[in-house]
């Protein structure tokens, strides 16, 4: 069969920082490129920042996500951050095959410490986090979705349902470091605070889960209905369920299954991956030290996603990625 062609987005996010008094010196770090593999193609990236500030930096982390360090040393009230992305988008997840996952005890134990045992990456993501703790409240929550035996991939599933329907989705409900505890009492929340309580879920019961940052459009291609939590950042999970048909087994996506909570599904052809990480902390779209400025700013971040009906040759591509 053959595989359906590549949809193509643009993503451009606007940040806007007001400030009541001169910044006299200011260094950011920013996660707004997106990841470039087999099922996401970057064909443009464009940053660009008023005031003009020193070249920025442009580098990979710990986890190979793009990263960006720029600084200001000359005196501003206003900091405008545009980052404009084209990606190309493939098909993922189509084939998989829950039932054929591994059994989530066996993944579990695959990744406890054994002395002189080989290390495997995906232990990192068992561990608490700074804003995923363990939560004994979490863990018996999830308990009855991890039956002895049953396919991990199949937990993942029912988790992510149960996420999306014990929790109501509230714009402005919580703040960014509102406690998963608190998210978790109020039983409402945003979507950073769903893959987060989905991440908290998994790991009590020592199944490695990853966060995402990135964007979503409004209504992807094949659904019938608008996405929660579009035109803005978005956040899901990965969960590792390795040997799973339908699940990619190489590169850095190897094993994990993507799957959002906040709009029940696995994330397809509107998802627009940004970057991975053990929770929001790590992958924070813009964030940085300043001198001055006040006591208070008034923050505006603003994201727009279409897509464009353009030829995918891969020729003629108006930019490049500043870190390919």
């Amino acid at each position: 069969m053959t595989a359906p062609p590549p949809t193509r987005l643009e993503v451009v996010h606007d940040t806007r920082y007001d400030y009541p008094a001169p910044v006299t010196l200011a260094h950011h770090l920013a996660h707004l490129q997106p990841l470039d593999d087999a099922y996401q193609r970057l064909c443009a990236f464009e940053l660009d920042i008023e005031p003009l500030p020193m070249p920025p930096r442009a580098s990979r982390d710990a986890l190979g996500n793009v990263q960006h360090h720029f600084s200001l040393a000359q005196a501003h009230e206003r900091l405008h951050v545009r980052a404009r992305s084209e990606v190309e988008l493939r098909t993922r997840f189509t084939q998989l095959d829950a039932a054929a996952s591994p059994p989530w005890e066996g993944v579990a134990a695959m990744l406890r410490y054994v002395a002189r045992a080989p290390y495997r990456p995906a232990a990192e993501f068992v561990q608490p986090s700074p804003f995923v703790p363990l939560l004994p409240s979490l863990r018996a929550w999830a308990a009855p979705s991890l039956t002895p035996g049953r396919p991990v991939a199949e937990v993942a599933l029912e988790l992510m349902q149960r996420v999306h329907d014990d929790f109501a989705y509230e714009s402005a409900s919580t703040e960014i470091d509102t406690p998963l505890a608190q998210v978790f009492e109020q039983k409402r929340g945003v979507c950073q605070d769903f893959a987060h309580l989905m991440a908290g879920a998994l790991r009590a019961w020592g199944l490695p889960a990853r966060y995402v940052s990135g964007y979503l459009l409004t209504r992807a291609p094949g659904e019938a209905h608008d996405m929660v939590g579009a035109d803005a950042s978005h956040a899901w999970v990965q969960v590792w369920c390795p040997g799973t048909p339908g699940v990619p087994e190489d590169g850095a996506d190897g094993g994990w299954l993507g799957l959002d909570p906040t709009n029940r599904l696995l994330p397809g052809v509107g998802h627009v991956r940004v970057a991975i990480g053990r929770d929001f902390g790590d992958v924070t779209p813009l964030r940085g030290v300043i001198r001055g400025g006040g006591a208070s700013h008034r923050l505006e971040v603003a994201v727009h996603t279409r897509v464009l009906d353009v030829a995918t040759d891969g020729a003629g591509d108006p930019a490049r990625p500043l870190l390919a």
